[in-house]
């Protein structure tokens, strides 16, 4: 029986968290061993006993918090993780990855792993079309940087536009394709 996968699945502050987690729940269901790590403003959007529940792992959250067991988590994480997935990527987190900033668990975990790493944007369309925003993402991809890109949809702020994070549907479909 092959050894199951290993995936981290960042987690950061956009109202489409909640389809956070479906994709937990339908990696999962594909036989991916899943841990959950989360920006601290993500917590003000969900708890993370929600993900521990769905999952069935502890959730990662604070840089500093003390660890179970003495390990450095951050690059105990990222040498574990076979893909490291970011769904919903905020802005925010995006330019943290690009300009190598690693001021919280999650960015560190990108900055420590030699896995994959799979960025789903989640955003308002002016922010996703931001020059910045473009340029960030344009440098990530030529450093190998993966993405899933948001489709058209119904925004947090009412309108209609592109930044809606991806179906989870493809999202999983991208994360097999990486792990063939």
């Amino acid at each position: 029986m092959p050894k199951k996968k290993n995936i981290v699945l960042g987690v950061t502050a956009s109202i489409a968290i909640y389809k956070a987690c479906e994709i937990v729940r339908r990696l999962k269901e594909e036989g991916f061993l899943v841990t959950v790590v989360m920006t601290s403003e993500a917590e003000e959007f969900i708890k993370p006993i929600v993900f521990r529940g769905l999952s069935g792992n502890r959730v990662y959250r604070g840089l500093f918090d003390l660890p179970q067991e003495w390990e450095i988590e951050h690059v105990s994480l990222a040498e574990k993780a076979d893909l490291v997935l970011i769904a919903p990527a905020t802005a925010n987190i995006i330019g943290k990855i690009t300009s190598g900033i690693s001021d919280d668990l999650l960015t560190c975990v990108v900055c420590a792993t030699k896995a994959p790493v799979l960025i789903c944007p989640a955003m308002n369309e002016g922010m996703y079309n931001n020059k910045i925003t473009q340029a960030n993402i344009k440098k990530l991809r030529s450093l190998g940087y993966k993405f899933v890109e948001p489709k058209v949809g119904r925004l947090a702020c009412g309108k209609i536009g592109l930044g809606c994070l991806a179906e989870v549907e493809t999202i999983i479909k991208e994360v097999k394709r990486i792990l063939q």
